[in-house]
């Protein structure tokens, strides 16, 4: 999918102060959850979005190690192993530079890394970003349209267009997350699904 158009007509420094405010709105209330309900709406995600044709039909799969009151994707991950899909994770190897390794075994594989988000360590094998099948990207906040405002790094807008074009884009998120419109500035890459706790929302 290619970038969304900029957001209606706003000058661009209104853009990025409507992007930073969806994205506190949706932080704060996602970190309003208690511990015991994000794990159970986590659990509850996880396999919904398991149970996409996307994910199903991939090989291989770009997914993300949880930080702080994300969704925790320990039980895709599991699930993706367990099923002997190839599974990697993105290790911030520069500003604005990722790149994807394969991870095995979740407990010798991944170590704290960039702002103590689980990446894969040193040692192992990059995964092509043409080689990829299936991407799930984590987010701040989304609307309907699949519009995704991130954490503000960057490192998927740069990643992203380097995966075969077609290649579908899948966001956790939960229900708290989801906002009425993401200002998107002209970098922004939208994603093709969104699965909540509650549904699964594909822009039209």
């Amino acid at each position: 999918m290619t970038p969304h158009a900029p957001f209606g007509d706003e000058p661009a420094a209104d853009r990025t102060h409507a992007k930073r405010a969806a994205r506190e709105q949706a932080l704060a209330r996602r970190d309003a959850l208690s511990p015991e309900r994000r794990e159970r709406l986590s659990a509850a995600i996880c396999v919904r979005a398991a149970a996409l044709p996307e994910l199903q039909a991939a090989g291989t799969l770009l997914l993300f190690g949880s930080f702080r009151t994300e969704i925790d994707t320990s039980p895709l991950i599991a699930w993706a192993l367990a099923r002997g899909r190839v599974v990697c994770l993105p290790r911030v190897l520069a500003p604005r530079l990722m790149a994807a390794y394969r991870v095995r075994d979740v407990r010798a594989d991944l170590q704290p890394g960039a702002w103590g988000i689980p990446e894969p360590r040193a040692g192992l094998p990059e995964i092509a970003p043409e080689a990829i099948d299936a991407v799930v990207v984590p987010g701040a906040a989304f609307d309907v349209e699949g519009r995704r405002c991130g954490y503000g790094g960057g490192f998927y807008d740069t990643y992203l267009p380097l995966t075969r074009a077609g290649v579908p884009r899948v966001a956790l998120a939960f229900e708290a997350q989801i906002v009425d419109e993401v200002a998107c500035e002209s970098h922004d890459l939208a994603v093709d699904a969104i699965v909540t706790e509650d549904r699964i929302i594909r822009p039209s």
